[in-house]
């Protein structure tokens, strides 16, 4: 992987069904195993309620920057693969949006890139909303920017940090 055609992203992790711990360990070793990617930090696990459908089991959550040369839409499929390999199940109407769930990945940043495809929305629509994302976003990437919002820092001081929670380091 060339420098020049390097991306650094961001991936947002959540799980809360099973051993949330070991499904977000075991999906940062996958990130950090995808081709022409490397996993460059992560921040802490966090304990989060759930955001959405609020009658289910908190979350953990946490946030990966990974330096990629796969194209945006490859990196999605790698995923959502990850996801599947975990015991993730999607419905395919959709209904299952905010459900609990072994394991969640959102492509939130990718670079500096603004992509609005099928399936595909960088930044990540909501991330400017979601304290359980920004807060190990911030943790990692201080200085990090929403294209189209602006410093991830004054999102997050526009929203409530709601009872999030730091776990544990993860180990990279």
């Amino acid at each position: 992987m060339s420098a020049s055609t390097a991306i650094t992203t961001y991936i947002g992790l959540g799980s809360n069904l099973g051993d949330s711990v070991a499904v977000l360990r075991a999906a940062l070793r996958a990130l950090d195993s995808l081709p022409r990617s490397r996993l460059l930090r992560a921040s802490r696990l966090y304990r989060t309620p759930a955001w959405g459908v609020r009658e289910q089991p908190d979350f953990v959550n946490a946030v990966a920057m990974l330096e990629t040369a796969l194209p945006a839409r490859e990196l999605l499929t790698a995923m959502l693969e990850i996801e599947r390999e975990a015991g993730r199940a999607r419905r395919a109407d959709g209904s299952d949006r905010w459900g609990p769930r072994t394991l969640d990945l959102d492509l939130l940043l990718f670079g500096e890139a603004r992509i609005d495809e099928p399936g595909l929305h960088v930044p990540h629509p909501h991330l400017h909303e979601r304290a359980f994302a920004l807060v190990p976003l911030l943790e990692i990437a201080p200085d990090a920017r929403i294209a189209g919002v602006g410093a991830a820092s004054q999102a997050l001081a526009r929203i409530a940090p709601a009872e999030i929670e730091a776990l544990v380091a993860v180990d990279n």
